[in-house]
Parts: structure tokens; sequence; C-alpha cells
């Protein structure tokens, strides 16, 4: 049976995009009952993205049931009222002031609800900058992620929607705080989370470095590594792997192992700081063994050795990791079009259990009879909505 530690909480989600659908993905996946309300007919608009952004919908939706709504329409309004009055939840990341337009702000439903918890996922928290409009790549490039990603001068954004992630998972984080507080007093708090506080958390490390060495760091494609061996090597088939050697006691092994004995022997290398010290001398050797081996021998040596290593892969080989697939690591769901596809799971176990799938992908407005009956409405007057164009 699928775990669902949240099972008691109803949440009602208006989002779209990454980072809200992220937050509620969370809730959905440990069990909550989460209610999307997408926008009569067609739905949330993040289900027709192209390019990059085709898979977001599929990555971060599952586990809901959908209600498509015309909430600019008195009677939808009125419905989805009904709904946040017996939810315990609220999730949206629309641009500020959108849901107070709507008389959905938290100052309106926390009088008619004192329970409710009333997540916003914004672009930046309260200051100078809360009306900016924001995506995870302007946040990237302002907050300094580009800067350390790209090569010097060349600012790269990282190769996936991290911040919104991220942004995503801090406001589940800060829900699930709130949940915990009512238990105890009885009241809902208004919970934000926003995607350029993220990436400023993303770049304590690299701000706490120059406070402490009074030099701004490089980008990462230029640092110095903070270990002798922390490199990608070439293999004699044309494959890459990446290897590590981070400790002194891992040296010896690994010069034995690889044929590097003269390294193994100079009393100038026998620390690790000397190592570091030495690698414009030192990689280029060890480059030149490992290049003898192909990749699979190489990444068999270093399992045998109890050394950090990985070869290097692309997305799509995420479908067929035995590891992956021998823990639960994927959920089976259906596209669209009928094609199936398995995605990744959160990245936790509770009592060794993955959280799966309890809903599957839905199209707009799949749930909308049973959410209705559940609110108290008849079938007729379902179908009077549908006739009218409130419901989808």
């Amino acid at each position: 049976m699928t775990i669902a530690p949240l099972a008691a909480l109803k949440v009602v989600e208006f989002t779209h995009m990454v980072m809200g659908p992220t937050a509620g993905m969370v809730m959905a996946d440990l069990g909550a009952d989460v209610v999307k309300v997408e926008p009569a007919p067609k739905g949330d608009s993040t289900r027709a993205l192209t390019g990059s952004g085709t898979g977001f919908y599929a990555s971060f939706q599952r586990n809901r049931r959908s209600l498509c709504v015309d909430i600019k329409s008195p009677r939808g309004l009125a419905l989805v009222k009904r709904l946040i009055a017996r939810s315990d939840v609220l999730i949206e990341n629309f641009r500020p002031g959108a849901m107070d337009k709507l008389g959905l702000g938290y100052a309106a439903l926390s009088a008619e609800n004192p329970r409710l918890i009333y997540c916003s996922c914004k672009g930046f928290l309260n200051g100078p900058y809360q009306h900016r409009t924001a995506l995870d790549e302007v946040v990237q490039m302002m907050g300094g992620l580009a800067y350390m990603t790209g090569p010097e001068g060349r600012p790269m954004r990282a190769g996936s929607s991290v911040i919104d992630i991220m942004g995503g998972l801090s406001a589940a984080i800060a829900i699930l705080s709130v949940v915990t507080e009512r238990a105890q007093t009885g009241r809902g708090r208004y919970v934000e989370a926003a995607l350029f506080e993220t990436v400023a958390l993303l770049m304590s490390q690299h701000m706490a470095q120059a406070a402490i060495t009074g030099t701004a760091p490089p980008p990462m494609s230029t640092r110095t590594p903070a270990w002798p061996v922390y490199d990608v090597f070439d293999t004699s088939d044309g494959g890459q792997v990446f290897v590590g050697v981070v400790t002194d006691t891992a040296w010896p092994a690994f010069c034995a192992a690889f044929g590097l004995d003269e390294l193994a022997a100079d009393a100038t290398l026998a620390t690790k700081q000397q190592r570091v010290a030495q690698r414009a001398r030192t990689i280029p050797v060890i480059a030149a063994a490992l290049r003898h081996y192909t990749k699979p021998a190489l990444m068999e040596k270093c399992e045998a050795l109890g050394l950090p290593y990985a070869p290097i892969g692309k997305p799509a080989d995420l479908f067929d990791d035995p590891h992956l697939n021998a823990n639960g690591g994927l959920v089976p769901l259906t596209l669209p079009d009928g094609r199936s596809v398995k995605l990744p799971a959160l990245p936790i176990t509770l009592d060794g259990e993955r959280p799966g799938l309890r809903h599957d992908l839905s199209l707009p407005g799949t749930h909308n009879a049973d959410i209705c009956a559940e609110l108290g409405l008849t079938p007729a007057e379902v179908q009077q909505l549908r006739d009218d164009g409130v419901l989808s």
C-alpha cells in the first residue's frame, strides 16, 4: 500500500510552471489530497509548453485531482471558495496581487478559515525587488549561479530548473512547519518561498569563501579544487569517468592500482595539501595512466578501491538505471497521448519505502464531478455548470 503520512491534509493548488507545482507534488506524493484548480476550458497552460518546457507538466503534476473551472465567473469563484473553506493548505505562484484581485488573497480567506495555511511561491521575498517578474534563469543570472557555472566571462544557467525545484521544496518545508505548529495553536499562517532567496542560499558557500579568503571565487570551471584528484578522465574507448581521490589513506592504494609508483614514492606528494598544490604536475600523469582503461574497466577498479567515481551520464540514461529501477525510484505515469513513462520519485524513503503513485497525470477537469459531489453539488447542478461553461 502506498505510504501517505499527509493523508489527513486537504490542499488546494493554484499553480503553473515548476516552483508551485513542485511544492504541491511534495504534498501530494506524501499522501495529501491535492486538488489542482485549472482554468477552464483547456487547463493549466504548462500542459502545452514546448521546447525545454515540454517535460514540466509530466514531471511535477502527478498525484493531483484536477478541477477545471472558470474562476473569473461568479459561480466558478463561489465553487472554488467552497473548496478552499474545507482545505488545510493553499498553494499559489501567480504574479503578486493576482489572487487578491480574485478575492482569494490571504487576508480574505484566513478571515473565513483561520486554520488555512496559505503559501505563496514568489520571485522575491519582501523588499525592493518584490514586484519584479522572476524566472529561474533570471535569478540564476543575478544571484551568481550562472557566473559560477559557466566558463570565465560566459555565464551559463545550470542544466536544470534547479532554483524552481529547490524553491518548491522550501515552500513545502515551510508549509509542513506550520502544520506542526497548527496542531498546538489551531491557526494557520501566511508563508512565502522565493526564487532569489533560494539562489542566495545556494551561493552561501561561495560568499563564505570570499569573506574568509578576501578573494572572490572564480567560476567552478576554473576553480582550484579542494582535493588532489577530483576530475573527469578520458578512457580508451572514448568514454569519460569522474574519479575522486580525496584522502591520504586512499592515495597509496590508488597509485598502486594504476601503476603510479613514482607518485606514491614522491615525498613532496605525501599529504593532501601537497598534492593539491601540485595538481598541475600530477593530473596529466594520472590522466595518461587512466586513459589505458576502458570505461567499464576503470569503473570496476574504482569500485574495488572504494573510490568516489561516476560515469558521465545523460538524463535519458536514468530511465534504465538499475539502481533507480530496483528501489522504486521511478514512478510509472501515463502521458496524455497514452504512452507510458517513468519519472523520478521524491528522493526519500519512509521505513524504506519510496512515495509512489496514487493519481496518474490527469486531463483537465478529470475529477470535476467527484470534487463537486464532495462539495455538496447535485449531478444536475454539475451538469448545468458544464452547460454554462463554468466547468470544462
